[in-house]
């Protein structure tokens, strides 16, 4: 196993952030989460990351506009490996939108850290189990094309880590708790049950993502003197371009933390 001998954790976590190749940033992710349950890493104060306009990943999937994407119907076998595919994209993708807040925001308390690489580890798990889904259909991740949406989600949110707490995991994560339901019926009604479970494990793990995400979120907030509800209504205008869409799903938002109050403002600003 890799060990990272003599690297802070934001030097450690960049290891696991630029590998290429998947399985190797599955098992350097693994190792780093895992060990820094077992050890002290430096924590370092000054911040000192640099901007990553593309993190580690492999030659393909093909990286296209959303509008671009490969049909996704679920009810022929092509159309239904393109909607697996597209859920293994987003699970990579996190995996590096989790390794880079350990990597970017430097001088946090501890806890913050061992969360996102719990967070990070879990996404790797999570796309195991759906790119070894996809292997079983005959198809292979990178097969489909994919979209970078998350990932410039990460870059204009790189300037402040309350900014970034806000709107990818309470945003952008967050509409996956709003639309997995759904995904796991269509799923349920072509059979594939094993795809079911798998859904139900990343909906289970995702309520717990966003709740870190609201958690620190509020940390920060209340660091700064800031409403916390007026502050992501006040992001969610400045960075949000193309608007927010609902339907919400409220019991498990309110599992991942968000009041009734912001509740109330996603539905009036996404009606």
């Amino acid at each position: 196993m890799t060990t990272f001998a003599n690297q802070s954790v934001h030097d450690s976590a960049y290891t696991c952030l630029m590998a290429a190749n998947v399985e190797q940033k599955m098992l350097l992710t693994n190792a780093l989460s895992e060990q820094f349950q077992q050890r002290d890493f430096l924590i370092e104060a000054e911040p000192t990351a640099h901007s990553i306009p593309k993190p580690g990943r492999p030659e393909r999937p093909v990286l296209v506009s959303p509008r671009d994407l490969s049909k996704r119907s679920i009810h022929d076998e092509e159309g239904r490996a393109a909607l697996i595919h597209s859920i293994a994209h987003i699970e990579f993708n996190a995996i590096n939108l989790a390794l880079d807040v350990v990597y970017r925001f430097r001088g946090q308390p501890r806890s913050f850290y061992a969360d996102w690489l719990l967070v990070a580890q879990e996404e790797a798990y999570h796309f195991s189990l759906v790119a070894g889904h996809l292997n079983k259909l005959g198809y292979a991740y990178g097969d489909f094309s994919g979209h970078n949406g998350l990932w410039e989600m990460a870059i204009e949110t790189d300037y402040d880590v309350l900014v970034r707490m806000a709107l990818v995991p309470r945003v952008m994560e967050a509409r996956g708790l709003d639309v997995t339901p759904g995904i796991i019926t269509k799923f349920e009604q072509v059979g594939d049950e094993a795809m079911v479970e798998i859904l139900g494990i990343i909906q289970r793990d995702e309520v717990g993502h966003v709740e870190i995400g609201t958690r620190w979120y509020r940390y920060f907030c209340e660091q700064r003197g800031l409403s916390p509800l007026e502050t992501f209504k006040q992001l969610i205008e400045k960075h949000m371009h193309g608007g927010i869409r609902g339907p919400y799903d409220h019991v498990r938002r309110k599992q991942a933390g968000f009041t009734a109050d912001e509740l109330e403002y996603l539905e009036q600003a996404g009606s």
